[in-house]
């Protein structure tokens, strides 16, 4: 999400014993059937409402700290933007008035990993100046900083560009908007639900949409600066309103518009 982001952190683990995978309070199952894979952690989003063991509501504009969230974006982010119903997450992005409002929901603090298959599938809102994103941001954020701790975002779809989706890694060496990013041509990618992915393992990143591959992270230097991907990351849901990356137009007529999430799922390292 292209954000310079310092907030206190302080986690606890549990290895999963033989997956290779850190995660907060999780247990590995047993070998998922239908993709014969050990399934670590999931959300599948049953119920009524939001699983707070889960997930942390982050609220407000970013001030006094990060004002726009570090990159100009104009949403507020509330407590009352999703809801949890027929097996869904709902972002729901408005225009109130003179003000934007959304959601910004975070696994900070409750769940993070390192390693494995980090998925979702999801419907992406649509029109320009959204930005919805699938993202992880590094553990360590608050003890070096953004963005040496690192930054892996698995989906992130604006407005203003339809038809593709991007794919980034933040790192010390190459961050903003010098970061190592993939564009992909998707034309489809405003119909319906679409699954998005990364394979995450001590030597390389690889991110796939639909199944394809779309890019693949396997520096040959791996120095703190270019390769902090060596520690567990935690799991963020939210779309921005414009910003310096969802660009400086918003079109106000397509409000309300959502951001469903059918599901996140994190599997274990093959």
């Amino acid at each position: 999400m292209y954000r310079i982001i310092v907030f206190p952190l302080i986690f606890s683990f549990i290895l999963t014993a033989g997956t290779g995978c850190s995660t907060t309070g999780t247990t590995a199952q047993s070998p998922d059937a239908e993709t014969g894979r050990t399934l670590v952690w999931s959300d599948e989003f049953d119920g009524t409402r939001l699983d707070t063991a889960n997930w942390t509501v982050v609220l407000g504009d970013g001030c006094p700290n990060l004002c726009g969230w570090g990159n100009e974006e104009r949403q507020i982010y509330t407590a009352d933007n999703h809801r949890v119903a027929d097996g869904h997450l709902t972002i729901t992005v408005r225009k109130e008035g003179d003000t934007y409002t959304s959601t910004r929901l975070s696994t900070k603090d409750k769940r993070a990993f390192q390693y494995g298959r980090i998925e979702a599938r999801a419907k992406l809102p649509v029109g320009e100046g959204l930005w919805p994103a699938f993202w992880m941001l590094g553990q360590r954020i608050d003890e070096v900083g953004w963005p040496l701790a690192g930054e892996i975002d698995i989906l992130e779809y604006v407005g203003r560009a339809p038809g593709e989706v991007f794919t980034t890694l933040h790192t010390a060496a190459n961050h903003g908007g010098n970061a190592t990013s993939r564009i992909t041509p998707i034309p489809d990618i405003e119909d319906g639900f679409h699954h998005f992915a990364t394979e995450w393992t001590s030597e390389q990143i690889t991110f796939y949409v639909d199944g394809r591959l779309v890019h693949t992270f396997n520096p040959e230097e791996r120095s703190e600066e270019v390769w902090p991907f060596d520690h567990p990351f935690y799991i963020l849901l939210n779309v921005a309103v414009g910003g310096n990356f969802g660009g400086p137009g918003v079109d106000d007529t397509v409000f309300p518009q959502e951001y469903v999430v059918d599901y996140v799922r994190v599997y274990a390292p093959e």
